[in-house]
């Protein structure tokens, strides 16, 4: 079954089209990625997905409601994970979330079960009682995610759920959130710029300036691409890549890594002979697999990078230029 269906999805702000005839579907109990760099429009269709933008143009469907006409329906099934947290820091992380239960109309016999509920599904209900200026960054975005739950939503939107947090912390929330598609069948939709997350996300779908220009399995874009790259590094890259080049009849190409050699059929067949021809001026070789990154910058022309404005800029300057009018 679909949960989420976008067709010729199109937002302009002044001056700008933040999202550019966007189609995409979202199978129930799936995680799909929106992988892209800040700016790309990721948190613009997250917020015409969860009705708090209104489309220029295009139709959305969120469990088969359509996000422009039902849009209190859709509210009520969904759950939504900012970039910027809404949590009152000088409150107990219980209290943060029982202001919350209430705003989503739980009844009140309910509200204790349910979180409790969210809590011990991201591993918080040992901290029900602490006041969560004193918790971690990590432990503030999984309080975050509990809020979200509380009224078991059927999808769950997280925009850019990891950012800022270590390593560890994120992986952490990953499977926080892989259980809770297991346990609990939620579909989840999910921006992020880090490559590594997207890797484990069901399909992922790449944008850039507002278009979407690639969506599948992350197995599917990679396998899209040449096969894998033989990286050679030399104690002297610029000296010796014409002679490599010219002893394996082959294109050497000088990278900031050392030396790249698309791998073909005969490839492992020379890699013995290079060695040995030249042994003394190899350092290291080792045989780098596509990645999801080789993928963005192959459909894009450029790495994920960093931007001054991003969607929510946007949205801000967008709203304020109607206060004036």
């Amino acid at each position: 079954m679909v949960a989420i269906e976008v067709e010729n999805l199109r937002k302009e702000f002044p001056g700008v089209v933040a999202v550019d005839d966007v189609s995409f579907t979202v199978g129930q109990g799936e995680i799909f990625g929106f992988l892209g760099p800040n700016g790309a429009g990721k948190t613009t269709t997250i917020s015409i997905l969860c009705t708090l933008l209104k489309p220029t143009s295009g139709r959305t469907l969120v469990n088969g409601l359509n996000c422009a006409t039902r849009s209190l329906d859709v509210r009520r099934s969904v759950g939504i994970v900012f970039q910027d947290s809404c949590l009152d820091e000088r409150l107990k992380s219980e209290e943060n979330l029982n202001f919350f239960a209430i705003l989503y109309g739980l009844p009140k016999r309910e509200r204790k079960r349910r979180i409790i509920e969210a809590l011990t599904q991201m591993g918080l209900a040992d901290r029900k009682g602490d006041i969560v200026r004193t918790f971690s960054r990590g432990m503030k975005r999984r309080l975050d995610i509990a809020r979200g739950l509380l009224h078991v939503p059927k999808v769950l939107f997280l925009d850019e759920p990891t950012t800022g947090l270590d390593l560890q912390t994120r992986n952490r929330i990953w499977e926080d959130i892989q259980r809770l598609r297991a346990t609990e069948g939620v579909t989840v939709l999910l921006t992020t710029h880090y490559i590594e997350e997207a890797e484990i996300c069901d399909r992922v779908a790449i944008i850039d300036q507002g278009k979407l220009v690639a969506c599948d399995t992350p197995e599917n874009l990679k396998s899209g691409l040449e096969s894998d790259v033989l990286v050679v590094k030399t104690i002297d890259d610029e000296r010796l890549a014409p002679r490599i080049g010219e002893r394996i009849h082959m294109v050497v190409e000088p990278t900031a890594d050392g030396l790249k050699i698309s791998m073909n059929e005969s490839a492992r067949d020379i890699l013995r002979d290079l060695i040995e021809t030249f042994s003394s001026e190899i350092t290291a070789v080792y045989i780098k697999r596509p990645t999801l990154s080789d993928v963005f910058l192959k459909l894009t022309g450029s790495e994920i990078r960093p931007e001054s404005r991003n969607d929510t800029d946007r949205m801000r300057e967008f709203i304020r230029s109607r206060r004036r009018s």
